[in-house]
This record gives C-alpha cells, sequence and structure tokens, in this order.
C-alpha cells in the first residue's frame, strides 16, 4: 500500500502523525510519502521516508498553504492508494478534487468547531460563525470521505458510523517508580492548557526541591511570560522536543500535569498526555476534564484537581512528594491500565488494518 500523507498545521514531529500513524504503517510493510511543512517548523526530515515540504498554515496565513497542499495533492495523490488528511483547512482545499485522485482519510484529531473558540487569530465576532461554517463542512465532507476518529467522543458529532483510533501511546513494558525531584508537562504550551498556571505552580514550589519541568512550543501569548519564568528558575522549559526523546523526561518523575481550562474544545478529548504520564508510570495531576477526569479516577492513577487553582495543584504535588508509596501505588496502577486499555501497539495494527481495507487491500 502507497499513502500520502499530509498536514500544512502540525508539527512534522507530531506524534500522532510521524510516530504512531506513520511508523505503524510503516512497519507493516507499506510505503509513506509525508508531505508537512518541514522548513516552516525548522525540523529535520524523517531518514528513510520519502518527504515533501509545504508551506505551513498558521494564524491569518491559510489559504495559500492549503491551495500549495491541494496542488501537490492533485499531483500525488493518483500515485497512491489512499491519501490521509491531518487538517480541517485541508478538507475545504481538496473538496473539488476527482475520485481519480484515490480515497481521502481525514484524520478527525478535535472538535474542530468547538477549536475554533481558542484561535486568539481570528477575532472574536467572527469564531462563533466560523465554528458554525466548520459545522457545515463536516457534515459535506462526512458524505463524501472516509473518517477516522480520535476519540469515542467525537462519535456523536456525525450522522453515521466512523472507525475510531484512538490517541493511545506506545507503553513500555517496565517503567522507573517516580523520583521527588520535578513534575513534567508534555504539550503544546497555551494559556487555555495551562501554560500560566504552571508557572504559578513553579513559583509556589520553588526551594521545595520540586522543579517544574515543561516540555513543548509555547504560543505568543504565553512566550514571555515564561522566558521570564525560565529565567528566574521558576520553570524549566525544554521548549519542543520530539515526542519519543519527550517521553523519556517522564522516567523517573514525580507527576505528570495536565490542567486543561474548561474550555468546549476539552471537555470531549481524553487528554493524550493523561495516557502518556500513565503508560510510563508517573502519577498524574490533572484539571477536572470529564474525560481526564474518568481515566485518572477509573485506574486509581493520581489526582484531580480544581481548574486555575495553582495552589491546589502545588498541594497535590508536596503531598505526592511527602508519600512515596502513595505515588508509586498511583504509578503502577496507571501503568497497568495503559498495557491493558491504551497501548498504540494494538491500536495500531487496526489502524492500518482499516487503511488497506480502504485501500482496496483487503
Amino acid at each position: 500500500m502507497r499513502v500520502l500523507v499530509v498536514t500544512i498545521v502540525h508539527n512534522p514531529q507530531d506524534a500522532r502523525i510521524l510516530h504512531r500513524e506513520i511508523a505503524a504503517i510503516r512497519a507493516a510493510g507499506h510505503q509513506v510519502t509525508y508531505a508537512a511543512p518541514f522548513t516552516a517548523f525548522g525540523v529535520e526530515r524523517p531518514t528513510g521516508l520519502r518527504t515533501l515540504d509545504l508551506a505551513r498554515a498558521a494564524g491569518r496565513h491559510r489559504v495559500a498553504a492549503a491551495r500549495a497542499a491541494r496542488t501537490l495533492i492533485r499531483r500525488e495523490g493518483p500515485q497512491h492508494d489512499l491519501t490521509l488528511l491531518h487538517d480541517p483547512e485541508l478538507l475545504a482545499a481538496t473538496a473539488a478534487l476527482p475520485d481519480g485522485a484515490g480515497p481521502l482519510v481525514w484524520d478527525v484529531h478535535e472538535d474542530t468547531a468547538a477549536a475554533v473558540t481558542l484561535k486568539g487569530w481570528l477575532p472574536g465576532p467572527l469564531r462563533r460563525p466560523t465554528a458554525a461554517v466548520f459545522r457545515g463542512v463536516e457534515r459535506v465532507v462526512e458524505r463524501r470521505r472516509h473518517l477516522l476518529l480520535a476519540e469515542d467522543g467525537y462519535v456523536a458529532r456525525f450522522a453515521g458510523p466512523h472507525p475510531v483510533v484512538p490517541n493511545s501511546t506506545v507503553v513500555p513494558a517496565s517503567v522507573t517508580p517516580p523520583g521527588a525531584d520535578r513534575v513534567v508537562y508534555v504539550g503544546a504550551l497555551t494559556r487555555a492548557r495551562g501554560a500560566l498556571d504552571m508557572i504559578e505552580v513553579g513559583r509556589l514550589l520553588a526551594g521545595s526541591g520540586v522543579t517544574v519541568h515543561l516540555v513543548g512550543a509555547a504560543d505568543d501569548e504565553v512566550r514571555a511570560p515564561l522566558e521570564a519564568a525560565a529565567a528566574a528558575a521558576q520553570v524549566v522549559w525544554h521548549g519542543f522536543v520530539p515526542n519519543d526523546q519527550a517521553l523519556a523526561l517522564l522516567d523517573g518523575a514525580l507527576a505528570g500535569l495536565s490542567l486543561l481550562h474548561d474550555e468546549a474544545n476539552y471537555r470531549h478529548s481524553r487528554p493524550t498526555k493523561v495516557i502518556e504520564y500513565m503508560a510510563y508510570g508517573v502519577p498524574v495531576v490533572t484539571t477536572p476534564t470529564p474525560p481526564a477526569k474518568e481515566l485518572v479516577e477509573s485506574a486509581e492513577a493520581g489526582v484531580v484537581v480544581p481548574f486555575e487553582d495553582p495552589a491546589a495543584v502545588a498541594a497535590a504535588v508536596r503531598a505526592l512528594a511527602a508519600d512515596p508509596q502513595r505515588a508509586a501505588a498511583m504509578a503502577r496502577h496507571g501503568h497497568d491500565a495503559a498495557v491493558r486499555d491504551h497501548d498504540w501497539t494494538r491500536d495500531g495494527k487496526a489502524f492500518v488494518a482499516q487503511l488497506e481495507q480502504w485501500a482496496g487491500l483487503r
């Protein structure tokens, strides 16, 4: 099977796209062409993989990037058995492509309409109308394209049934017990994802022997506060780190942080970072978005704290540091649950089998 994978929004090192889906396709013996904004993000191209460079769709500058991607898909699609799209921006760009371009699959990563309300580059009065437009686009796309859903919570958005390929992770067979010197966050750093809250947690934990490590790229709104906090040694900010290297930083951490705010886009999305923390044997400290709360409480894998309450987070971290046996039990429970229910080694095979079916190989 020859698969064309396209994104103009995500970092080419995106964990779901590169480290899970593309890795699973290649592990099954199939060929991949990866078209992504390598130059725009300043990342090296993966070795042993055919890659094509695209412009990045960022802020209000998205139309030109989408048009360039459409040209590439029109040219490359017929040379592949299937094209896998990862951005809503690509849906409109490819709407008029003929069937001769091969099957097109949209990998639904998020609640697109709800996510619009968090886009700082979009003027406030336009966010609700834009969200309505995206809902309409989704209904049209559903009738014309194949859909893969990253969350069970996305099922209700669509009229028909679509396969769910969960945002699970490759679970290590064994993990290091939690230590006591650092808590870690892995993911994009934005206000809505709790970046400013984590800076305050770092300030509150100063002198306690526990350091807050933040691993991820920051948006413009929080970059200056992050730089100031790092300069003051209140947090350690690693910047963007490829997913495989970022997850290695979890090894032996006291806890993993997931401090999402109470936003519509997060109420139905299971935070991948929570699953990653569990998989790596790290107790989770999370705000009570329904999927995260259910994950952590059902597995007894961590602590649930109130929204936008850094003091409660710092208190939870101090309590874990003071009770190593409790932290170790949470870590063990989380890892066991990840092995049982959230292992990409199993989910990746089902993902590839679905692509093979749509490509006509099954």
